[in-house]
C-alpha cells in the first residue's frame, strides 16, 4: 500500500508538471502570435504612411521663339490730312452733291450756291472793261500823234486796268460760288443742307475731309525713354474696335523738347492704312518696340513663383516629382517670359498648381 500510494503521487506531480508546462508553451505561443499580428499591422501602418498621394497639376512646355522689350501706352489715332470747308462766297446752297461716307478727289464738285447774281455781276464786269477797252484803242491811235495829253491817256489806262481787276474778281465770285474739294478724302462730316444760306467764310464749316490712306497716332513718352527711341523705328497697334488686330506703325517725328511740366516727349507715329479699315478716332494700345530677341528659351507667365526674393518654377521630371529650380528672367511680353538661367529648354513647367508644391513633391499631370 506504501509503494502504490507514493506512486500515484508521483505520477500525479508529473502530471501537473505536463500540464504547467503545456500551459506556459501555450501561453508563450498566444504572445508570439499576437506580437507578430501587431508587427503585421504596424508594417501595413507604416506602409500606408509611407504611401503619398500624387498633387494634381497643369504644365506648359518650355519653348524656342522670340521676345522684343516693349514700351506700353495708349493713343488716339489722327487723320494726316484733314480739311474744313467753308464757303468763299454768299449765297443760298442749290445743291450738295456728296454725302457723308463718300470719297471725294481733290477738285471735286461738293455743293453749289444760287449762281444767278454772281452771272450778272461778271456780265456787267465784262461789259465795263469792253468799253473802257475800246476807248482806250481809240486813244491809242492818237496818243502816238500827241493829239491826247499824257494825263487824260493815264486816266484811261487805270481805267481800264481796273476794270481787268473787277472782271477777275467777278469771275472769280462765280466760280467759288461751286465749292469744291481741296484735298482727296472721305467726307466725314456735311453740315450744308439744301436752302440754307452761307457767308463768306463763315466760322460753320460745310463739310469736313479727312484723308486716312495714313494716319498718325501721337504719343507722349517719359524722358528717360529718349534714347531708346529712334526714327522709322517699329511699334505694334491693337485696336479694340477690330478685335484687337495687330497693327504695324512707325516712328515718323521725336519732339526735340521735353515738357517741363509733364517730363515727357511727344512721338508721331506713321500708320498705314491702305485698306481703310482704321478710322480717325480709334483708341488704340501702342507697343513700342525697343529690342527683339530670336530663338530664346521661353516659359508661361504664370509659372513663375517668387519665394525669397528669388524667381522659381516647378520642374516635373520624367519620375513624376515637382523639383524646384531657380531661374534668371530677361524680356517679359505679353503670357511669355525670357529665360537666361536656369533651364535647357526643353522642360515641363506647372503652371498651376504650384503655390503650394514642396521640393521633390509628386505630381499628376491633369492636362496630357
Amino acid at each position: 500500500m506504501t509503494f502504490t500510494h507514493e506512486h500515484a503521487q508521483n505520477t500525479s506531480n508529473k502530471f501537473k508538471l505536463l500540464l504547467c508546462s503545456s500551459v506556459i508553451a501555450l501561453t508563450f505561443a498566444t504572445t508570439a502570435c499576437s506580437q507578430a499580428e501587431a508587427t503585421r499591422e504596424g508594417e501595413e501602418v507604416v506602409q500606408q504612411e509611407e504611401k503619398v498621394l500624387p498633387i494634381p497639376v497643369e504644365v506648359g512646355q518650355v519653348e524656342i521663339g522670340s521676345i522684343s522689350s516693349n514700351y506700353q501706352t495708349t493713343a488716339v489715332l489722327e487723320a494726316k490730312e484733314e480739311a474744313f470747308v467753308v464757303g468763299r462766297a454768299s449765297g443760298i446752297i442749290e445743291q450738295i452733291m456728296v454725302e457723308e461716307g463718300d470719297y471725294v478727289e481733290k477738285g471735286q464738285v461738293l455743293a453749289k450756291l444760287e449762281p444767278t447774281r454772281y452771272e450778272l455781276t461778271l456780265r456787267r464786269a465784262a461789259a465795263d472793261m469792253e468799253g473802257i477797252e475800246k476807248e482806250l484803242a481809240k486813244i491809242n491811235k492818237v496818243y502816238d500823234k500827241k493829239l491826247v495829253s499824257d494825263d487824260t491817256y493815264d486816266k484811261i489806262t487805270a481805267q481800264y486796268e481796273a476794270a481787268k481787276a473787277n472782271y477777275a474778281l467777278a469771275k472769280l465770285d462765280l466760280k467759288e460760288a461751286t465749292i469744291v474739294a481741296p484735298i482727296s478724302g472721305y467726307i466725314a462730316e456735311r453740315n450744308a443742307k439744301v436752302g440754307n444760306l452761307t457767308e463768306s467764310f463763315q466760322r460753320e464749316r460745310m463739310f469736313h475731309i479727312v484723308q486716312q490712306k495714313e494716319l498718325y497716332g501721337i504719343v507722349y513718352l517719359p524722358e528717360k525713354e529718349l534714347s531708346k527711341v529712334h526714327k522709322d523705328q517699329k511699334a505694334a497697334l491693337q485696336v479694340t474696335a477690330l478685335d484687337n488686330k495687330a497693327i504695324a506703325a512707325f516712328v515718323e517725328r521725336i519732339s526735340p523738347v521735353i515738357d517741363s511740366k509733364t517730363g515727357t516727349f511727344k512721338v508721331t507715329l506713321r500708320v498705314p492704312n491702305e485698306d481703310n479699315l482704321l478710322k480717325a478716332g480709334m483708341f488704340t494700345q501702342v507697343k513700342l518696340n525697343y529690342d527683339t530677341r530670336e530663338n530664346t528659351t521661353l516659359i508661361p507667365r504664370k509659372a513663375m513663383l517668387t519665394m525669397d526674393d528669388k524667381i522659381n518654377v516647378f520642374v516635373v521630371g520624367d519620375d513624376g516629382l515637382a523639383r524646384k529650380t531657380a531661374i534668371k528672367i530677361g524680356y517679359q511680353e505679353g503670357r511669355l517670359v525670357e529665360v537666361i538661367e536656369g533651364l535647357q529648354g526643353n522642360e515641363q513647367v506647372v503652371v498651376t498648381g504650384h503655390q503650394n508644391l514642396k521640393d521633390a513633391a509628386t505630381v499628376e499631370i491633369v492636362n496630357g
